[in-house]
């Protein structure tokens, strides 16, 4: 057994003597660098999300990104950054229970100079073909673009659009309107970068107290307004109504009276004498009245002379 240990000691001795110690350190150490440049020399990019390829020694930026997947590289001239494909949302409120922390609200002015602060939310998208620009235009990721360049480029088409309307029609029936034209302007604006907006909504408008209580009481007097108008309004063909009945009876005893004078004048041209006593004649039954006296009654009947 000894021998067995001093042969092997004999013979790694022997090769001690064969490879220097330096070659051996420097290799060691090579294999050891090797062990960390692998890991670095793979990328993996997530689903949902594609590698922009940045050249370190000139700072330059692929024009063709890396899809989903491992991708081979040169960690000392190369960096690859990931950015997300998949559909985001920016919210920008006031409240810090959503979106961010801090008040993102959007402050805009109307047409008469009115304060107004609004609550928006954007639902967009990045096309891969455009993000190596976008990077290069930025180079930032894309949390930072959201609330900066994007933030800015909303606020300023609402200040467009509202600034172009009435406070009380911003609020009341003109919001749809404005929220589908502000939406066009920064679909127009962020898709040079490639950002695709799929939803655009304005969630809340908030204007200074006075300026509502204005709004609601120029809303009730309209209100008002409207329901003496239609009282009026009914109350005029409700007169108009009467009106035409009351013609159209009078029309009716005119029409009536009418006829009966005329039945009358008719029937008085019609009555003569001899119909008369003629109709006496008819009714006579023969016997002569009874009177007192000597002297004998004279009846005349129809046709004969006195």
């Amino acid at each position: 057994m000894a021998g067995s240990f001093n042969s092997a000691f004999d013979a790694a001795g022997g090769l001690a003597r064969v490879i220097p110690w330096k070659t051996i350190i420097i290799g060691g150490a090579l294999i050891f660098l090797a062990s960390l440049a692998i890991p670095t020399s793979v990328a993996y990019i997530s689903p949902g999300h594609i590698g922009i390829v940045i050249h370190r020694a000139g700072g330059g930026v692929d024009s063709v990104p890396l899809g989903p997947g491992f991708h081979t590289r040169n960690p000392l001239f190369t960096q690859i950054v990931e950015y997300p494909t998949f559909m985001q949302t920016l919210v920008l409120t006031k409240a810090s229970t959503e979106g961010s922390a801090n008040n993102d609200e959007i402050n805009v002015n109307s047409v008469e100079g009115q304060p107004l602060s609004l609550d928006v939310s954007m639902s967009f998208e990045l096309d891969p073909r455009h993000v190596p620009q976008l990077y290069q235009t930025f180079r930032t990721d894309i949390s930072s673009i959201q609330h900066t360049y994007v933030k800015q480029s909303i606020r300023q088409a609402l200040q467009e659009v509202i600034g172009q309307e009435a406070i009380a029609d911003v609020i009341g029936p003109k919001k749809a309107e404005a929220t589908n034209r502000t939406r066009k302007l920064i679909d127009e604006r962020l898709a040079s970068y490639g950002m695709l907006v799929r939803q655009f909504t304005i969630n809340e408008l908030r204007a200074p107290a006075g300026v509502i209580e204005a709004i609601n009481q120029k809303n009730v007097m309209q209100q008002q307004s409207l329901t003496a108008q239609n009282e009026l309004q009914k109350n005029t063909f409700q007169a108009q109504g009467d009106s035409i009945k009351a013609a159209g009876k009078a029309k009716a005893i005119l029409a009536e009276a009418t006829a009966q004078a005329k039945a009358n004048d008719l029937l008085s041209r019609s009555i003569t004498s001899t119909l008369v006593q003629y109709e006496v004649a008819k009714k006579w039954d023969g016997k002569l009245p009874t009177v007192s006296g000597g002297a004998m009654p004279m009846i005349q009947l129809p046709g004969s002379k006195p």
